[in-house]
């Protein structure tokens, strides 16, 4: 991982830059004494950064300060890059187990038909079912901005025929000449563990 001078009195550890922002290591760190953790977990005492620095050499590995605000501040003996490697694996890994929420459109007319509006519905419910939200529009037209109350019972008979798997987290509101509301998925609730069989009492045997 380094090299070593002739003595250990002039050995200059590396520094990984890169990380320096997270965490202060090696001769970054410069306290007059600090409380220091071995590479296995134990409590090596309160020593000076060199002294500490000469021991995570002898190991081949790092002097990282893990709680600069602690009274003298704590560092430990580890492999930092080893350390930084798997915190980014992890947080990898987390990444790929949430889920991006996205949020439909769905976008009617004041006049539309019973087909178009069953058509939509039954595209709204699957997006919900999927886990998105979904906005639900209606555009008005001309003269159509005198009838906007059509708009809002429309929205609100969609919302009506979502509600077994849906909420409306936000009610039909008129902006421009669009009439919008937002719909969520319902949480899915947890299945129920199966009950334990019953035991038989003495009396239920003897029948």
């Amino acid at each position: 991982m380094r090299g070593c001078c002739a003595s250990a009195l002039f050995y200059i550890p590396e520094v990984f830059h890169i990380a320096s922002a997270v965490h202060q290591i090696n001769e970054e760190i410069n306290d007059k004494e600090i409380r220091l953790i071995g590479d296995q977990g134990e409590q090596l005492g309160i020593i000076s950064p060199h002294e500490a620095m000469e021991i995570a050499a002898e190991k081949d590995l790092d002097l990282v300060k893990i709680a600069p605000g602690s009274n003298p501040p704590v560092c430990k003996i580890m492999n930092y890059g080893k350390y930084r490697f798997e915190q980014t694996k992890k947080e990898k890994e987390a990444k790929k187990k949430q889920r991006v929420i996205d949020v439909k459109e769905i976008r009617m007319s004041p006049g539309i038909g019973e087909n178009d509006f069953n058509t939509k519905l039954k595209n709204a419910q699957k997006f919900l079912n999927d886990g998105d939200r979904v906005k639900v529009s209606v555009r008005f037209r001309g003269r159509e901005m005198a009838h906007t109350d059509i708009g809002a019972v429309l929205l609100k008979d969609f919302a009506a025929k979502c509600s077994e798997v849906a909420n409306m987290d936000k009610a039909p509101k008129l902006e421009g000449r669009n009439m919008s509301m937002f719909l969520s998925p319902k949480p899915v609730a947890p299945p129920k563990k199966p009950g334990k069989p019953k035991t038989p009492t003495t009396s239920e045997v003897e029948e």
